[in-house]
């Protein structure tokens, strides 16, 4: 018996000082709870609305990402601007790279000529969390246009309003996109172009075509700026004219190919340059012939017969849908450049081909057919969405007929049912009938179903008006500011600010 409790008290001491398991409940400390990061320096960026945040210490080695928030001001509606930066992202778009024992923050969206109340959450191998707080006085601003920063504000956004988005960018033809909230605070500007129309927001920064060739700048909301030539496809001489859209692998770009005006589609990559093309002239061409058709009657070298302004791709039938402001929105195979539709004001020249009528949709009773438009997309329940402009062709022959001009410009919404030639307008907005925008704009939807409309010149092309509707359609904001003709805001797109990942 006492052997037997000595045993018992032999495994009591050993179990209470550690010996005998090993096995350990204890929880390692956290890389946060022991990070030595701080933020020993910030300066200013390229422009005010952004700056550069220094963060040393010997933990920085062991970050997994670093994010921040930019508190909104008081009285503001617009959500802050918040963005997450992988450490490989900072590698590519911070002025210096990370190194173990610092890295360096571009911090863009900051309100000019105000102290920014900026916080900063640091991430690490391990999951753990650790917080900073940067309070940056930013310098003042003044726009040298004497447009952005001089918003007439017609209706304000209200507190508690529902919009699916926070910011947007105006697609400038004197500057760089510029950025705005829904509160009418410009928050962001570039430098070293000075222009920003043919452009689209694309892998969290602009894509920015020269109107006088085929280089595309890449703008990044870090301040960086680059460039690169593609080379074009052959034909003669080429450049990019009107607007970006967002393709099937790359960019959709609208070109002037030789004496082929404004009637080339091409979609490139910055890394392999121009990869598809569709020659929109030699497919009308191809099929009117091939259908008993002369296209030398429609399709015009040397004239501005097409006009293109936007393209779209479509991924639930693999095609794009491309914008004649001259004639009618076309619907193209992506592969073959086959005619799948077209929709168009039937009391245009194009409509008196036969071969181009045959492959008309008819627009069910009560809608508005697509005049003049501009800013083709798809919306998220797959309808065709456009800024109808409202106004006729205005480069067909001599005694051709032009089509219906309108007296004010709408937001039109389509479904197609390609099966039935049918085409019906499932909503349309047009602020009763009091804008008329008949040149430029566009209209885009965010997220809940929200929409950014642009009238880009309303007034006699004196103003551009930037409009946001909820998903109901209400008007939650309405900006106005001075432009001549479509200077300051051809296009407008919304720009996810308030939840960008890099």
């Amino acid at each position: 018996m006492r052997n037997a409790w000595c045993l018992v008290l032999a495994v009591f001491l050993l179990s209470s000082c550690g010996g005998g398991d090993s096995t350990s409940n204890s929880t390692p400390p956290s890389l946060a709870s022991s990070s030595d990061v701080v933020v020993s320096d910030a300066s200013a960026g390229a422009t005010p609305f952004i700056a550069l945040a220094q963060l040393t210490g010997n933990s920085v080695a062991s970050l997994k990402s670093i994010a921040y928030t930019i508190a909104a001001k008081a009285g503001t509606v617009s959500k802050p601007v918040h963005v997450t930066y992988s450490m490989d992202a900072l590698a590519r778009l911070a002025p210096t790279a990370p190194t173990p024992t610092s890295a360096q923050v571009p911090i863009f969206g900051l309100y000019a000529g105000y102290t920014n109340n900026v916080s900063l959450t640091l991430t690490f191998t391990d999951n753990s969390t650790a917080a900073l707080t940067l309070p940056f006085a930013a310098a003042a601003y003044t726009d040298p246009n004497g447009i952005y920063d001089k918003p007439t504000v017609l209706k304000a956004r209200a507190a508690g309003s529902s919009l699916g988005f926070d910011y947007f960018a105006m697609k400038s033809m004197i500057e760089l996109p510029v950025i705005v909230d829904t509160d009418g605070e410009l928050r962001w500007v570039g430098t070293g172009v000075a222009f920003g129309n043919i452009s689209v927001f694309g892998d969290n920064g602009f894509y920015v075509g020269d109107p006088n060739g085929t280089t595309v700048y890449r703008a990044e909301l870090s301040g960086a700026l680059s460039s690169k030539v593609l080379t074009p496809p052959p034909g003669g001489d080429v450049i990019f004219h009107h607007n970006f859209d967002l393709g099937k692998v790359g960019v959709l770009s609208e070109l002037n190919v030789g004496t082929y005006l404004e009637s080339t589609i091409s979609e490139f990559t910055l890394a392999d340059g121009f990869v598809k093309t569709w020659d929109i002239a030699a497919i009308l061409s191809n099929y009117m012939s091939a259908h008993g058709d002369d296209p030398t009657l429609f399709v015009r070298p040397g004239y501005d017969w097409f006009h293109s302004n936007a393209a779209t791709y479509d991924p639930s039938d693999n095609s794009i849908i491309v914008s004649s402001r001259e004639d009618f929105l076309i619907k193209l195979d992506y592969d073959t450049g086959d005619i799948i539709w077209i929709l168009g004001d039937p009391t245009k020249y194009w409509y008196t081909f036969p071969s181009l009528r045959a492959k008309a949709l008819t627009l069910q009773a009560g809608g508005l057919y697509p005049i003049g438009q501009h800013g083709v997309s798809i919306t998220s329940k797959g309808l065709v969405m456009v800024m109808n402009d409202g106004f006729g062709s205005a480069s067909q022959p001599s005694g051709a007929p032009t089509g219906e001009t309108r007296t004010y410009s709408a937001v039109s919404a389509y479904s197609i049912d390609a099966a039935a030639n049918t085409a019906t307008e499932v909503w349309h907005f047009d602020y009763g009938q009091t804008i008329y925008s008949d040149i430029c704009g566009s209209a885009y939807e965010a997220s809940d179903q929200s929409v950014l409309v642009n009238y880009a010149v309303a007034d006699t092309r004196t103003h551009a008006r930037l409009v946001g509707l909820d998903s109901q359609r209400n008007v939650v904001f309405d900006f106005q500011y001075p432009t001549n003709v479509c200077n300051t805001s051809w296009n407008a797109e919304p720009i996810p600010l308030d939840n960008m990942q890099l």
